[in-house]
């Protein structure tokens, strides 16, 4: 019986993509294998055609092999890994009050990450080229070639047109609705931009860095409501239009004549976002000197015991769950995840969703659920960008942009310049 050859190719727009390449590269991408032997065993490939592979990736600047650091006697053996060289994925989260940006290399390894204090009713273009100036400062800083950023993910808190790379009809974003966001940055960059949901963003971020099982519900609760699904397979469901998640403008139990940013009245966005419950303990969202007072004192008060503030946050918790509860039903998750700036109040908010869904869903669809508070606080939506941005530099496609690069000779050693967290 032959060893497959792995030259079978699948056409990828103006180049292909060898079969044996991909399956190469996927194993150490995955972590698979780190090594030839390692990959020949788990590839089933011929020995020579892994050989030629490696070489290729190598010489491209895509792989590096290095002498392993473990103990071992005699020569140390040689390892394959993501050359540092190979490019970027920059990740950006745009929210009400300010930016969060980050670059990471292949790996996925975060190398710098900053905040952009620009709020998002300062409109589009004035929020990106904000975030497109920090971008190219932390590529500067951090000596990354700008020429190898290889995509850039960004969400918008807001209902996102995936294909077309932009918001549709946002509420609270004026000047964004069909704004081309994606082609603003590809126009600074010269690389592949993908725009979606935050909230879609911080689903798989769970997922993918903080490991959570799948499949996952996330549930963003700050200036209005939004969810994420992220199916058993690890892909985000988006449905037909993008619309998929805006779970905000469902009417809620106790909705009664609450008016919504959407124009119906009883949304459970209106009655139980972060923005609403500041609202009814009478506390700014922001001051001149903080930009995110509200949410610093709504958790002093709850800190300190306050019964007003207490009984508020539990009511909107209650209301979320039994809109957790249907959803639940719907999708069957293994996990919710609650995010945003009530997830900070943990113990308070997911007590009450939990007393909420088990109370209205069936044992059949909790007997395995976790909800819990988010894993990587304000951080889960740039790592699902940093996670989509890197599965899509090394899809087919994306590999066929990567081969057509020149290699990279300088492999110098650099240490990263962190930006503030």
């Amino acid at each position: 019986m032959h060893k497959d050859d792995g030259y079978t190719e699948e056409a990828v727009g103006p180049a292909s993509v060898p079969l044996a390449l991909r399956r190469v590269l996927g194993l150490v991408v995955s972590g698979a294998a780190t090594n030839r032997a390692e990959i020949a065993r788990r590839s089933g490939l011929a020995r020579s055609t892994v050989g030629q592979q490696v070489d290729h990736l190598v010489e491209t600047g895509i792989l590096e092999e290095v002498e392993s650091r473990r103990s071992v006697r005699g020569r140390p053996p040689r390892v394959l890994t993501i050359s540092a060289q190979a490019g970027t994925v920059a990740a950006v989260d745009v929210d009400t009050a300010e930016s969060q940006v980050v670059i990471a290399d292949l790996t996925r390894r975060v190398i710098a990450r900053e905040t952009v204090g620009v709020r998002i009713d300062a409109g589009p273009r004035t929020v990106l080229d904000a975030v497109t100036e920090r971008l190219q400062s932390l590529l500067e800083m951090n000596r990354c070639d700008p020429g190898r950023v290889r995509e850039i993910v960004v969400g918008l808190p807001g209902p996102v047109d995936f294909q077309q790379g932009c918001a549709v009809q946002p509420t609270g974003m004026p000047g964004w609705d069909g704004y081309p966001v994606a082609e603003h940055l590809q126009e600074r960059f010269h690389a592949p931009v993908v725009v979606d949901n935050d909230v879609n963003l911080m689903a798989l971020g769970e997922a993918v860095q903080a490991r959570m099982e799948t499949p996952l519900l996330c549930i963003k609760i700050a200036t209005g409501i939004g969810s994420g699904l992220i199916t058993a397979s690890r892909d985000v469901y988006r449905g037909a239009d993008g619309a998929a998640g805006d779970i905000g403008h469902i009417r809620a139990v106790g909705g009664g004549n609450v008016l919504c940013a959407c124009g119906n009245v009883g949304c459970v966005g209106a009655l139980a976002s972060h923005r609403a419950v500041l609202r009814g303990l009478g506390i700014p969202e922001s001051t001149e000197d903080d930009p995110l007072y509200g949410t610093h004192e709504l958790a002093r008060r709850i800190a300190a015991g306050d019964p007003t503030a207490l009984h508020a946050v539990r009511q909107a918790a209650t209301e979320i769950g039994e809109v957790v509860a249907m959803l639940v039903h719907m999708f069957n998750p293994r996990t919710v995840v609650l995010a945003g700036p009530l997830s900070q109040l943990r113990d308070d908010l997911v007590s009450a969703v939990r007393a909420a869904v088990y109370q209205r869903a069936l044992p059949l669809a909790t007997r395995k659920l976790t909800i819990t508070a988010t894993q990587l606080k304000g951080g889960s939506g740039l790592h699902g960008g940093i996670a989509l941005g890197t599965r899509d530099v090394f899809s087919p496609a994306g590999l066929a942009r990567l081969l057509a690069d020149e290699p990279v000779p300088d492999h110098q050693d650099r240490e990263p310049v962190l930006g503030p967290e």
